[in-house]
């Protein structure tokens, strides 16, 4: 087997059946299929056990980072002897380039990148590339632009323990990825090759790696303290990155720059021949500036926009994507390059989304385009159309427990079933005209269209028996004091509450409101960045926090059994946040937990919320019976509770994703200015406890430097003394001692931001 399953307990409830049912569908060369299953039914599970018995490299795409990290996490846990990768966009905050015509208003790009989700993604393509085992965990960042397969592998040096490699042939190999040999002092950028020892210092790391070679090759690969040269951490693993990141052949290069002089003066010309001169200057002024700073260093801001010259494809020519290296993998492990799978999670949402970013991409760079800020070759800079998507998919599974109808739609089709009239004016995958589909075909449920069409796999008994939550209605007046007793009553249980508001600014106050009354509350919301979502998800599993008020984020498949309470303000707005799915959706996450019950703060009943509390009740009910004829009792799910901190340890590390033999893997990709010192004192590594007042990530708490509060009264954030960095010191040591070395890192990174606190 290809893919090994490690799990405590089997298949339970409806899983057995809907497993078989999907594999019979997919081995049956069926393109699309459609698995229905409510929340807390073990969809994950399920797609494990698909996974495992397919022994194909699946992608598993996800609408949003907080919920890919989740699906990670479990997959992680589930195949610990496969490659389980995480592929989702490295902005934490991006602002794109834009123009306002109405208002003549230019908006510069403004982005910052998060240097642990960078190593991630590299992570990913490694692994591709290299073994047949792969697992990803990706959101829509997969429909965008990378290198080509082939590019990839040609520009990095993948080294591994038990390689048959001359020293030699290696340090060709990294001359040639420029870096610069040198026989005495190393800096970065250099490599130095002594007998069977070759040092190699990699320009986005702090501490260079050590490679030792033997009669049978590689035998060790080290990450060594700069000056001392002391062992800090062993690899199975390494991938060197070029000494630049970019690299092309400079006959390309050149060809590229003469190509956008070329395309520049045909859209000049075409400007001044409609007498548009301030758009003709404009665009010769901004391009004659980039292709100056390219001819002079290499590169320049936006320099993605004439990524069309660089890859030298034709006008409106797809750009690779990561579904290529899944072609590649497929191609070379399996024998066919569509021997892959997509599982489109939570595909109501994530289908809509990767249907409309091709057409939000475009209507920004028209104006850019249109105005003379940008060449229109930079139309060409874009994610995948959905029809481009579709085609490069062979076999999809939609996953939701509210299935869209974009996806019901395609499963018709492709199993030539009568379209219902409801669908036959919905879009395959985006820009559906659903305001006009209602008009045309009045009010229609879910429910109602799901049985018009066959092969929906359905799962909707939870292997655990619980049931669908109680549903109360209650009015707005008075909603956040009735909102505080009930949270208290949950918090005398030790359980957990979700809050879900409509608008940003009300999260945050709500939260800020429930924190002044005594209530450990955090808010969630697109603003917050992904490794502090992941973090306040953990914390109020933990019991750091009781509350979490949120918009979008809380609503589908949001894994957290201690919530046994939802609230939902203005329940009865029409909209998209208030829709008959989102309800649902939302009312399952208190469906994990025995005493699960949701309350809607509403002063009247909306289709919406009578056409979910109607299908949440004739399903409880479904459940109810099936458990009395079974003898089940419910009982809640049980799920080992998460560490705080981990994904920040990996960052400062350098490790991403695991070797062929499950060992950790060195990737060196894009460190912080600073430092690894610097990181460990953005993160607060070692010291702070939980502070709702302020960033999650500047308070995560590490049980190995509990601090004595009897000894050093003051708080760990204020404390200065030598006894607590000799303690420290201490620790280090004993670290190092039992070979440790990650950890005995991270304890000198504390110990230096104890020390220069300024820094």
């Amino acid at each position: 087997m290809v893919f090994i399953l490690r799990s405590d307990y089997g298949t339970a409830g409806d899983q057995e059946q809907a497993i078989d049912s999907l594999i019979e569908q997919v081995q049956s060369n069926q393109e699309r299929c459609v698995l229905m299953g409510v929340t807390g039914s073990g969809k994950t599970f399920a797609m494990a056990n698909i996974i495992q018995r397919l022994g194909v490299p699946t992608l598993i795409l996800s609408h949003n980072k907080t919920l890919a990290r989740q699906l990670w996490q479990e997959m992680s846990d589930l195949f610990p002897e496969n490659a389980v990768e995480y592929f989702v966009s490295y902005y934490d905050y991006y602002q794109p380039e834009a123009y306002i015509p109405g208002r003549d208003l230019y908006i510069d790009k403004e982005l910052q990148m998060n240097e642990r989700i960078e190593q991630e993604r590299f992570s990913t393509v490694a692994s591709l590339v290299s073994r047949p085992d792969v697992i990803t965990i990706g959101t829509v960042s997969a429909i965008y632009g990378l290198n080509p397969p082939e590019v990839f592998q040609q520009n990095h040096l993948r080294l591994e323990i038990g390689q048959e490699a001359d020293p030699q042939d290696i340090v060709r190999d990294l001359v040639g990825l420029q870096y610069r040999r040198v026989t005495g002092e190393i800096t970065r950028g250099d490599i130095r090759l002594r007998g069977e020892v070759l040092d190699v210092w990699m320009p986005s790391r702090d501490d260079p790696i050590r490679v030792r070679f033997g009669w049978q090759g590689i035998e060790r690969i080290q990450v060594c303290e700069a000056v001392s040269w002391e062992v800090l951490d062993e690899f199975e693993e390494a991938w060197i990155h070029p000494r630049e990141f970019y690299m092309t052949s400079e006959e390309s290069f050149n060809q590229a720059l003469e190509d956008i002089e070329h395309e520049l003066d045909e859209r000049v010309g075409w400007f001044e021949s409609q007498g548009m001169d301030i758009e003709a200057h404009r665009l010769e002024g901004r391009t004659k500036f980039d292709l100056e700073m390219l001819n002079e260093i290499g590169s320049c801001k936006g320099v993605e926009n004439y990524s069309r010259h660089f890859d030298r494809r034709k006008k409106g020519e797809r750009s690779y994507c990561l579904l290529d290296f899944f072609s590649n993998n497929a191609e070379k492990f399996h024998g066919d390059a569509d021997r892959y799978l997509v599982i489109m999670d939570e595909s109501h949402v994530t289908l809509p989304q990767v249907g409309g970013m091709y057409g939000g991409d475009f209507s920004r760079k028209k104006n850019l385009v249109d105005h003379g800020f940008r060449l229109p070759s930079a139309y060409d800079n874009r994610p995948l159309r959905i029809d481009e998507f579709q085609e490069l998919v062979p076999q999809m599974l939609y996953v939701s427990a509210t299935p869209g109808e974009r996806e019901l739609r395609h499963l018709a089709e492709v199993t030539d079933q009568r379209v219902p009239e409801e669908l036959l004016h919905v879009g395959g995958g985006g820009g559906s005209k659903v305001a006009e589909l209602k008009k045309r075909s009045g009010s229609s449920t879910m429910e109602g269209t799901l049985s018009k069409i066959k092969g929906v796999v359905r799962m909707e008994i939870r292997p655990t028996g619980l049931l669908d939550p109680e549903i109360v209605v209650k009015p707005t007046k008075g909603q956040v004091q009735h909102l505080m007793s009930e949270i208290n009553a949950r918090i005398e249980k030790n359980e957990r509450v979700l809050v879900t508001v409509m608008t940003i600014k009300f999260a945050e106050e709500v939260a800020e409101y429930l924190d002044r009354n005594g209530i450990k509350a955090h808010y969630l919301h697109s603003e917050i960045d992904t490794l502090e979502r992941t973090e306040i998800i953990k914390a109020l599993r933990l019991g750091h926090i009781d509350v979490i008020v949120g918009i979008n984020l809380l609503r589908e498949g949001l894994d957290i059994p201690e919530v046994s309470l939802v609230a939902i303000f203005d329940a009865d707005k029409q909209g998209f946040l208030r829709n008959e799915r989102s309800l649902l959706q939302t009312i399952g996450r208190a469906s994990r937990n025995q005493n699960g019950v949701v309350i809607l703060y509403a002063d009247s009943i909306s289709p919406s919320m009578e056409a979910a509390m109607s299908q949440t009740i004739a399903r409880r009910g479904r459940q109810d019976l099936h458990n009395q004829e079974n003898g089940i009792v419910p009982r809640t799910i049980q799920k080992a509770l998460p560490t705080m901190g981990q994904e920040v340890g990996s960052l400062l590390a350098g490790t991403a994703g695991k070797g062929a033999k499950g060992g950790k893997r060195f990737i060196g990709k894009f460190q912080s200015k600073k430092g690894v010192s610097g990181l460990a004192q953005k993160f607060s590594l070692g010291a702070g406890m939980w502070n709702t007042s302020s960033s999650v990530l500047e308070n995560v708490s590490q049980p190995e430097f509990e601090i004595d509060t009897n000894e050093f009264p003051d708080s760990v954030e204020r404390i200065e003394s030598e006894k607590v960095v000799s303690k420290l010191e201490r620790e280090m040591r004993a670290a190092a001692e039992r070979l440790d070395f990650e950890k005995a890192a991270q304890i000198r990174d504390r110990i230096i931001q104890l020390r220069n606190p300024s820094n």
